[in-house]
C-alpha cells in the first residue's frame, strides 16, 4: 500500500525554522502559543503519518473534503470526515491517513505553548472530532489563509508571528463557543444561566442557598460545585459580587447617596455595604465614585 507524508499537487506547506521556534518560545507575546507548522493538502491520496512518540506540538487537522482516519495512543482508529476538526495533543502517539477511495483535503497546523493545551482542555477539543458549523468553518479557512500568507511572506518578523498567535487564539475560542461542548456541558451552562438570571432579578433582595437550589432544580452541594468550577466562587458570594458590580455602576452613573445605593442592592446598613464594597473592589464607595472613568 503506497503511503507518503506530503508532496501533493497544489499543496501549501510552511515549517518554521528551528531558530525562530526558539525565539518565539522566549518572546513574551508568543511563548504561550505560536504556530510552528501550517499547511494544506488537497485530495491527498496515500497521505499517511505515524509518530510513535507523538509530536512536541499540538496538531489541529480540519477535513474540508473527502475523509480519512486518526488513531491516537494505540486506541481504535476513528474516521475524520468533511467539515470535522480533530486535535492530537502533544506527545500523544498517533497515526493518521487519507481514505483510499475518497482521500481527504485537510487544513492543518501545529501549535506550541502552554496556552494551546489550555484551549484544548477548556473546549474539550481532545474528546474526538468536532463538527464545525458553517460560520466556524468559513472563519477557519479565512484565518488559515491569512496566517499562511503572513508566515510564508514574512517568516522572520516577530510582529507577524505575534499577530498570527492572536488570530489563532481568537479562532480557537470562537470554534469552542460555536460547537458548544457536550450535552452535559450545555446542561451545566443552562443551570448556571438560570441561577444568574434568578440572582439578577433579585438584586434588591437577599437569597438563601436552599431557595436558589430549589429554583434551579439541583441539590445545594451540586449547585456549590457548579459555581465553584465555572465562576471560582460559591453561589452566595457570586450573588454579592453581582450586587457590588451593580452598586459600582450606580456610583459612577447616578447622584444617589451611598446609603441609597446600598438600599438599591438590598443592603440596609451603609457601613456594612462600605466594608463589603472595599473588600471586593479595593476602594471605598466614595473613593471609587471620585476616580475618573472612561
Amino acid at each position: 500500500m503506497e503511503r507518503k507524508p506530503e508532496g501533493f499537487e497544489e499543496e501549501k506547506l510552511f515549517i518554521l525554522p528551528a531558530y525562530m521556534q526558539t525565539e518565539l518560545s522566549r518572546s513574551e507575546l508568543t511563548r504561550d502559543l505560536f504556530v510552528s507548522d501550517i499547511g494544506f493538502f488537497p485530495r491527498a491520496l496515500h497521505h499517511y503519518r505515524e509518530r510513535p512518540e507523538g509530536s512536541p506540538s499540538h496538531i489541529f487537522i480540519f477535513c474540508s473534503d473527502g475523509e480519512g482516519w486518526i488513531e491516537q495512543d494505540h486506541q481504535k482508529a476513528i474516521p475524520l470526515t468533511q467539515n470535522h476538526l480533530a486535535v492530537i495533543p502533544a506527545h500523544t502517539p498517533h497515526r493518521y491517513g487519507a481514505s483510499a477511495d475518497q482521500p481527504w483535503s485537510i487544513y492543518w497546523f501545529h501549535l506550541q505553548g502552554e496556552h494551546a493545551a489550555a484551549f484544548i482542555h477548556m473546549f474539550g477539543m481532545d474528546r474526538g472530532p468536532m463538527h464545525l458549523p458553517i460560520g466556524a468553518m468559513s472563519e477557519f479557512k479565512d484565518v488559515f489563509d491569512k496566517c499562511y500568507i503572513l508566515l510564508s511572506d514574512k517568516t522572520y518578523s516577530l510582529p507577524i508571528h505575534t499577530h498570527v498567535s492572536q488570530s489563532i487564539r481568537q479562532l480557537l475560542s470562537g470554534i469552542g463557543i460555536s460547537t458548544g461542548g457536550t450535552a452535559k456541558d450545555k446542561k451545566r451552562e443552562q443551570y448556571l444561566e438560570l441561577a444568574i438570571r434568578y440572582m439578577n432579578d433579585r438584586l434588591e433582595d437577599s437569597i438563601k442557598l436552599p431557595e436558589l437550589a430549589k429554583h434551579i432544580g439541583l441539590s445545594k452541594q451540586h449547585l456549590i460545585l457548579l459555581f465553584n468550577e465555572e465562576t471560582g466562587f460559591p453561589p452566595i458570594e457570586y450573588f454579592l459580587r453581582i450586587k457590588i458590580q451593580k452598586a459600582a455602576q450606580m456610583l459612577s452613573l447616578t447622584g444617589l447617596s451611598i446609603k441609597e445605593v446600598a438600599a438599591n442592592i438590598g443592603i440596609s446598613d451603609p457601613y456594612y455595604f462600605s466594608r463589603l464594597f472595599k473588600k471586593m473592589t479595593g476602594s471605598s464607595p466614595s473613593a471609587y465614585r471620585n476616580v475618573p472613568k472612561g
